[in-house]
């Protein structure tokens, strides 16, 4: 019986690493479509957002049915609750993707990327794709370094977001009010990607510590405990 009941945890978080893989491949085409304009590669990201959404229902019924039958404690409690977590912020993480896939349907066959800022948007969809690959390491390999990865990538999403808002803010802006509006709605989608992200890590954290309030700057200190532990 804990035989069985130790499969159905490693399930779990076999299908929060699958979920995590579609949230990167969803997020590396959204961010080219709106690159490029590709109308194609955007509709894909619309319509593949519902595996992504199906696969995390799939997770949470499962993670209840555990809870409810064979009502864990200590670790493997915390493993099902952590789980439950991550699944809804790798399904707002797809959401995002969808977003900026829409911006760039919603505006082709013109650029969704307004004039003077397609370098910060390109910097900023690399950070966000390799941020999402990261965080499949993460949750594949449960090492924390990944956690502190994604940590310090956020910030530079964080201050690319900043100098978007400097710029449609500032007095040499020239872009129409539509652009105006992409360049603030797609730096937030990219923002919150990242965030969700870092909210994903602090999971893993707690996960790995048993300690429910994770601040980013705990994550440092968590990944140096790991290595010790694991030099121990």
């Amino acid at each position: 019986m804990r035989e069985v009941f130790h499969q159905s945890l490693e399930d779990l978080q076999s299908k929060l690493v699958e979920i995590a893989d579609l949230v990167t491949i969803s997020i590396d085409k959204a961010t080219r479509a709106f690159a490029t304009s590709d109308v194609g590669l955007a509709e894909e990201v619309i319509a593949d957002d519902a595996d992504i959404d199906a696969l995390a229902i799939t997770l949470d019924e499962q993670a209840i049915e555990i809870l409810a039958r064979q009502q864990p404690v200590a670790r493997d409690l915390r493993i099902v609750v952590t789980a439950l977590r991550v699944s809804a912020s790798l399904e707002r993480m797809g959401d995002m993707s969808e977003h900026i896939a829409q911006l760039a349907r919603l505006r082709f066959p013109e650029r969704a990327i307004p004039k003077g800022l397609k370098g910060t948007f390109t910097k900023m969809g690399e950070l966000d794709v390799e941020i999402s690959r990261t965080l499949s390491q993460l949750l594949r390999t449960q090492d924390l370094r990944y956690a502190d990865i994604i940590r310090n990538a956020d910030d530079d999403v964080d201050e690319l977001h900043a100098t978007v808002f400097e710029k449609v803010l500032s007095d040499n802006w020239k872009g129409e009010a539509t652009a105006t509006v992409d360049a603030t709605l797609a730096s937030r989608y990219h923002e919150r990607f990242a965030d969700h992200a870092v909210a994903v890590a602090k999971k893993v954290v707690y996960l790995a510590t048993g300690d429910w309030q994770v601040d980013e700057h705990d994550i440092p200190l968590a990944v140096e405990h790991q290595q010790e532990l694991g030099h121990a």
